[in-house]
């Protein structure tokens, strides 16, 4: 009897060995792809109508019934950079008080409710923004396009709720991230190249009268063609997965499950299905069986369903120190590459920390530089970041990408200094490529570590909301004290101070912050583990 009880470990062991190695993860290897694509088009609606007013944002704000002076005086730079920042804020900060309202009803009646009417109010308020003429109508529609996209966290715990294993992390939670990123290229795209299109596209839209009333309403429209798209995929393709919902009749997913039986008739005569019932069924269990948690273990002591503790705390603050210099930054950076240009900079008589102007470039030119250069994050995101979060491990990566931040910062000012319109694309566009190379391996990596910190699935949802809604604020005030920041240094002839002062300085506390921070287990992991202690 003690005999077999010592050959025991030996002939697991021996077993153990010869279990096949698991195949590496892929993008294919995803469960639930078609959920997860439709989230992903749904997370569309935030960069494309935050986004999209970049490009043109100094020429907007020109534009506008600003009511600056008599007589048709233009604002000036310093008043254009406060509007700007005030602007940028406002999304934000309807983000920031609607997040956590967006969170607790996604709890009550269900994901996908809040994911199809916000998406609905996004279009609305795109249409309303590009038609606008004054600041306060404008101010109105981002106000409204904030309110529609203050429900981030409950896409990113839909996520965690679809993708449970650990081993899918990494590119599950890399999709929304990637998506953001893309529809921050096609909002800077579409933004550079169809606003005041008359003039840009003058072969195409010259002598259209109500462009040349609305010269910014264009890029908006396509926004809000692309996320009526994204809506009707909603309605007839998404899933809810709040367990309490799981089963109940969808009539969106029905009319969804025809239509699309539909086409395939027309396509092919005599085609094969099962009936409704039979498929709703064949679906329905196929989804929720492994959407339902795992039955209880006797005895199995619960993991604390408290979010009041350090490690949380610290990697809330560093889930928010990110947008806090970033959401700056990318409103920032725009007016800075819009502003006219001041010659005094080549020609000398600019010296140490006083000098002031811009790189003079128009909307179009903007929009390409911006978009072309994230294209380079797209290109990190998907083939780059998987291999260096198996590597290296999440938090590693995200502390090396907030080293990049000040250095980025630091550096935008002096592109001024530069003799020629050549070394100062070059100049701007190494900077660029410095802050979208950090901001690319900083943003998934947030959200991966930000959803580990939950010490249980339960209260996944909870902590994602407190998450968004601390980002939404931090986006909120960033860009507001950066507008301001950003005139006061102007009104004193030194450009550089918001670029030397506060953007470096958050970047550097948010370094700070990041060598705190932990990398811990998934909640869904957490809670599997303690069952497995007890079940030994």
């Amino acid at each position: 009897m003690a005999r077999h009880s010592l050959d025991l470990p030996s002939s697991t062991k021996a077993t153990d060995s010869q279990t096949p190695k698991e195949p590496p993860v892929t993008w294919s290897s995803l469960p639930h792809k078609s959920q997860l694509l439709i989230l992903a088009a749904c997370r569309l609606s935030e960069p494309l109508s935050n986004t999209c007013l970049l490009p043109y944002l100094y020429y907007l704000i020109r534009s506008l019934d600003t009511g600056d002076g008599k007589d048709g005086h233009k604002s000036s730079n310093s008043s254009i950079s406060r509007r700007a920042g005030l602007l940028v804020a406002a999304f934000a900060l309807a983000q920031f008080a609607t997040s956590m309202i967006w969170a607790r009803l996604a709890d009550r009646y269900g994901r996908k409710v809040v994911i199809v009417y916000p998406l609905l109010a996004s279009i609305i308020a795109n249409l309303g923004f590009g038609f606008g003429t004054t600041i306060p109508r404008v101010m109105f529609w981002r106000l409204i396009a904030g309110v529609a996209n203050g429900n981030i966290g409950v896409m990113r715990t839909m996520t965690a709720e679809i993708v449970k294993e650990r081993k899918y992390q990494s590119r599950a939670f890399l999709l929304l991230p990637l998506v953001f990123n893309s529809g921050n290229i096609a909002g800077l795209a579409l933004g550079g190249l169809l606003a005041t299109p008359t003039k840009s596209l003058p072969w195409l839209f010259g002598g259209v009268k109500w462009m040349e009333k609305y010269p910014f309403a264009l890029p908006t429209m396509v926004n809000a063609m692309v996320l009526s798209f994204a809506l009707i995929l909603a309605i007839g393709g998404l899933k809810e997965t709040l367990p309490s919902k799981i089963g109940q009749r969808d009539l969106g997913l029905e009319l969804g499950r025809r239509f699309t039986r539909l086409i395939l008739r027309l396509r092919a005569h005599g085609y094969q299905t099962l009936n409704d019932d039979e498929e709703s069924k064949t679906e329905l269990s196929s989804f929720s069986s492994s959407r339902q948690p795992a039955p209880a273990t006797p005895g199995v002591i619960s993991p604390p369903v408290t979010l009041k503790t350090k490690a949380i705390a610290v990697t809330l603050a560093g889930f928010t120190f990110l947008p806090f210099h970033n959401a700056a930054f990318m409103q920032l950076f725009p007016i800075f590459m819009s502003t006219p240009f001041n010659k005094n900079n080549a020609n000398h008589e600019a010296h140490g920390l006083f000098f002031t102007g811009g790189l003079g470039y128009d909307s179009s030119t903007v929009g390409l530089y911006l978009s072309a250069f994230g294209c380079s994050g797209i290109f990190l995101q998907m083939f780059i970041y998987p291999t260096l979060q198996a590597k290296f491990g999440t938090l590693k990566i995200f502390q090396f990408a907030f080293v990049m931040f000040p250095l980025s910062y630091i550096l935008t000012p002096y592109v001024l200094l530069l003799e020629g319109p050549t070394a100062r694309g070059t100049a701007i566009a190494f900077v660029l490529f410095l802050q979208v190379i950090a901001r690319t391996l900083a943003i998934p990596s947030s959200v991966i570590l930000l959803t580990n910190a939950a010490p249980s699935p339960k209260l996944l949802g909870t902590l994602h909301g407190i998450g968004n809604m601390l980002s939404s604020l931090a986006r909120a005030v960033g860009p507001a004290l950066g507008g301001w920041i950003s005139a006061k240094g102007m009104e004193i002839g030194m450009v550089g101070c918001v670029w030397w002062t506060y953007l470096t300085v958050i970047a550097v506390l948010g370094v700070m912050v990041s060598w705190k921070m932990e990398e811990g287990k998934s909640p869904h992991e957490r809670v599997q583990s303690l069952r497995r202690k007890e079940d030994d």
